[in-house]
């Protein structure tokens, strides 16, 4: 009888010991499932599309020109700016911070896009 009552106790420890071990797990990947995620803004015909975009800070936004002439990505502010793409370039920038970002293309300057990040 109290061999058995040990190896209860030692089944029930390892059996609390593995549930927390998987109780870790789940929070982890569930941590990893509220990362943000890449959003893409498409440059197309001259222009920036989606036009206006509502993200979660930390997120990252990706910009790839599609049109055959060079275009460039720089905020109002200047807290981010491209190098000028050629067809099929990205330019990717995270915004860590809340707020409004306007961003235009300088070569073409009505090329406007906004970002709100929340």
């Amino acid at each position: 009888m109290k061999r058995t009552v040990w190896s209860l106790g030692i089944a029930a420890v390892a059996i609390m010991i593995l549930m927390a071990a998987g109780a870790r797990t789940s929070v982890s990947a569930a941590a990893q499932d509220t990362k943000p995620a890449e959003t893409a803004v498409k440059i197309d015909n001259f222009v920036f599309s989606p036009n206006a975009l509502t993200v979660p800070a930390g997120s990252t936004i990706r910009w790839t020109n599609h049109d055959d002439i060079p275009h460039n990505i720089v905020s109002e502010d200047k807290s981010f700016k491209s190098k000028v793409l050629d067809t099929d370039e990205t330019f990717a920038y995270t915004f860590t911070k809340p707020g409004t970002y306007t961003y235009f293309c300088s070569i073409h300057p009505k090329m406007t896009g906004k970002v709100v990040v929340q």
